[in-house]
């Protein structure tokens, strides 16, 4: 149990909302936890704790899945090629996106663009949406075959 009182939490409760929202919205601006905390009036080490607690996950990394998951629709309709692509969803290392869409998706962006160009042809936005989202928490399963 918290030894904050109920009207803290609350209130801490109410920033984290409005970080993650924000999040949402704006995850394709250059966005770090200190910005993210000084709107909030937190310190960056209090925010990624509380957002933690609150999420599961860090700031950091609820950033980086909204932005993976938006990668991957704009890589399904093969418009726009992987560095292209990396750029539009705020990344500025395409290394570093590489790396965490691999880690979450499972398959590295080029190959995601190949198996997935007309995967969700037809499919109402909504249940694409659902049925593409990335995996949390680097647990995209593991390629190659399963031992028994």
């Amino acid at each position: 149990m918290s030894s904050k009182p109920a009207a803290a939490q609350l209130r801490d409760l109410a920033r984290l909302r409005r970080v993650r929202d924000r999040i949402d919205r704006e995850y394709a601006q250059p966005l770090d936890v200190e910005a993210l905390a000084r709107g909030a009036n937190m310190s960056a080490g209090h925010l990624s704790r509380e957002f933690r607690l609150a999420y599961g996950e860090s700031p950091y990394s609820y950033l980086m899945t909204r932005r993976i998951e938006r990668a991957m629709a704009l890589l399904r309709t093969g418009e726009l090629s992987v560095t292209e692509v990396c750029f539009a969803v705020g990344c500025s290392s395409l290394g570093t996106f590489s790396t965490r869409f691999t880690e979450l998706v499972g398959v590295p962006p080029s190959v995601y663009r190949k198996q997935a160009a007309g995967a969700t042809e037809g499919m109402p936005p909504c249940v694409s949406k659902q049925v593409t989202r990335p995996v949390r928490n680097r647990e995209a399963p593991a390629a190659g075959p399963k031992l028994a």
